[in-house]
């Protein structure tokens, strides 16, 4: 007989900026942001619950923030304190699964398929991971269960703040049906448009495409749309990733249009990245250069070789080739990335995680 897997998505309530109302009692009740300053160019990085009630989000600008919100808290991000706590939770975790794949600071998948604690009720281990959460960090989690990482990381989102949302087997199907498409992750706003273009806005509609009709349109990412939208999701948690990029970026005070200029700032950008290869072990095979212009439109230009990168002037000499392939000089520039990628398994010696999202922020405050 084969085992129902049971699958609990945990995502944190707001973390960032949670930790900090719960170091900072007087922050309580108030709208936060973590992030740059009002004046500044920096994004927010997290905001209260509060603060969202002015149509505040992750990843807008301070700027547009205060605007929204004059009388909000704008606090700088402490990432060793959110690390911290992260890690408290992630021990909780292990206390119920056999397998834990965090995907960020902030959220996980835990495989609780073989947990015998609560007779192996998923329902009821999310609900004492989420309580012991509460009394050992003071931070609130939502959860979501299901039979698979798709549905579980869905349902987590459908009760905040402090939910706990369940989709059984036999409502998967009928649940994605009538899920709106962009609700599915990893379509993006890009990706959705494109659906709506060809009539497709819930997962019922990807019923009706053969998954040769889907490859068509969507190439790669067809399959995993086809099963999804069927309530199929056979990925296993893991708890071990291979990394699969490395990358720094900085966002300039003020926009650069001297292309001397630029070049310093990726050069240094280079060594950066270059520094944390060699620590761990790792032999990139493709280099990535990210411009974003003054206007805020943005272009990457990328670069892979037959072998492997392994001297930091090569790389130096590659990205400045990739920068005269965009429009810097010409306008503007306020913000460079340099990211390398396309390691091979056999130098992929470190089994961490991708850089996250939220580590990404963290460069950005860095720079």
């Amino acid at each position: 007989m084969v085992t129902q897997r049971k699958i609990i998505h945990v995502d944190m309530d707001a973390f960032f900026a949670s930790v900090e109302q719960r170091d900072h009692p007087e922050y309580q009740g108030k709208p936060l942001i973590v992030g740059g300053k009002p004046n500044s160019r920096g994004v927010v990085a997290a905001c209260s619950y509060e603060a969202r009630q002015f149509g505040i989000r992750s990843a807008m600008s301070c700027a547009k923030a205060f605007k929204l919100c004059p009388e909000a808290l704008f606090v700088p991000p402490r990432f060793e304190a959110y690390r911290e706590a992260s890690e408290e939770i992630r021990k909780i975790f292990w206390r119920y699964g056999s397998q834990v794949e965090p995907l960020s600071l902030d959220e996980a998948y835990i495989d609780v398929s073989y947990t015998a604690s609560f007779d192996g009720s998923a329902t009821r281990i999310a609900q004492a991971i989420k309580e012991e959460i509460r009394q050992e960090t003071d931070l609130i989690a939502s959860a979501g269960v299901s039979y698979n990482k798709f549905l579980a990381k869905i349902a987590s989102d459908m009760d905040k703040p402090d939910g706990l949302y369940v989709i059984k087997p036999e409502q998967g199907a009928a649940f994605v049906a009538t899920l709106p498409v962009g609700k599915f992750f990893g379509v993006g706003p890009a990706t959705e448009k494109k659906m709506f273009k060809h009539g497709i806005y819930t997962g019922k509609d990807i019923l009706r495409w053969s998954l040769e009709d889907l490859t068509a349109v969507f190439g790669k990412s067809a399959a995993y749309y086809y099963q999804v939208a069927r309530g199929i999701d056979n990925r296993p948690v893991r708890s071990t990733r291979t990394r699969k990029s490395l990358g720094k970026e900085t966002t300039f005070k003020q926009d650069i249009l001297d292309i001397l200029d630029l070049k310093k700032q990726i050069n240094t950008l280079a060594d950066k990245v270059f520094e944390r290869i060699q620590e761990q072990s790792l032999k990139p095979k493709t280099v990535t250069l990210k411009v974003k212009y003054a206007d805020f439109k943005q272009v990457t230009r990328a670069f892979t070789q037959a072998g492997h990168f392994t001297d930091a002037e090569v790389v130096k000499g590659v990205l400045n080739q990739l920068l005269t392939q965009t429009d810097a000089g010409k306008k503007a520039v306020r913000l460079v990335g340099v990211t390398a990628s396309g390691f091979s398994q056999s130098s992929d010696t470190e089994q961490g995680e991708p850089m996250t999202y939220t580590e990404q922020l963290h460069l950005h405050f860095k720079e």
